[in-house]
């Protein structure tokens, strides 16, 4: 749509049908002669024009309710009548165990059975040997636990050590002091 296209009764149309509240698609289509809602719109918006009576909405349809059946009231909550006070025994306090890292025993690196090209989806995929040598290779085994065999698992997952497991209370009191003197 070019800028001579819009005449002065084509821009009196749109101003009228704009604050009449028609959407820019309805004017586009009034206005016809490849008008498009774009062009409205850029039309309305160097015109300066802002107030609408009504932003333009589809009619909704109405349906009448339907009669709403009464619900059921909810039973209540038997009442009972307040229960002795319970008594609190003080329980045997169960002794802590801290695991102790234990360390595994790596398997024999032996050369593997299986290389890049043989690896299967259950095979232990632990590597043995330096990646740039000819002899480099993977364990092969069956995987039991994920992708490693058993014992390969066991090098390979080991149970978190938490820090200050060692420490007496005093040391980690004087430890924390420390920071407000």
């Amino acid at each position: 749509m070019t800028a001579a296209s819009w005449t002065e009764d084509r821009v009196g149309a749109l101003k009228k049908l704009w604050l009449e509240g028609q959407s820019a698609s309805q004017i586009a289509k009034t206005l016809g002669g490849g008008v498009t809602r774009n062009a409205v719109i850029g039309k309305v918006h160097r015109l300066g024009l802002s107030g609408r009576a009504a932003p333009s909405q589809p009619a909704r349809t109405t349906f009448p309710r339907a009669a709403t059946r009464p619900r059921p009231a909810a039973p209540a909550a038997p009442v009972q009548a307040p229960s002795a006070p319970r008594r609190i025994e003080a329980a045997a306090p169960r002794p802590v165990m801290v695991a102790q890292p234990v360390a595994p025993t790596p398997a024999p690196e032996l050369p593997g059975t299986a290389t890049v090209l043989t690896l299967g989806a259950h095979m232990c995929k632990w590597p043995i040997g330096d990646p740039s040598s000819r002899e480099f290779s993977f364990c092969g085994r069956r995987a039991s636990e994920g992708v490693y065999c058993g014992e390969h698992a066991r090098v390979a997952y080991q149970p978190q050590i938490r820090k200050g497991a060692s420490k007496d209370g005093a040391s980690e009191l004087a430890r924390s002091l420390r920071r407000y003197i």
